[in-house]
């Protein structure tokens, strides 16, 4: 998850943050709250390079066998959620 900073601090801060940036991090830079800008280490993808992309092969999903439970979901959530 990328660390936010508001742009106040990296303007105070610039080679701090470069530093954490080059060290692997990716930092969020906000605008009066709102994230305006990502800076990320040159050998990450860019973000818009992890877009979702439409599937190649529709549907399909009708040939997929039904799952059948034989305990109720609420049970099944309390099994999973354990001792929180």
């Amino acid at each position: 998850m990328a660390r936010t900073i508001p742009h106040r601090e990296l303007r105070n801060n610039s080679s701090a943050v470069l530093r954490d940036v080059r060290a692997g991090e990716t930092i969020e830079i906000s605008n009066h709250g709102e994230v305006v800008a990502m800076l990320v280490p040159p050998n990450q993808p860019s973000p818009s390079a992890l877009r979702v992309r439409k599937a190649k092969i529709r549907g399909g999903f009708s040939e997929l066998p039904l799952a059948h439970r034989t305990e109720p979901t609420q049970a099944a959530l309390d099994d999973l959620r354990g001792d929180r």
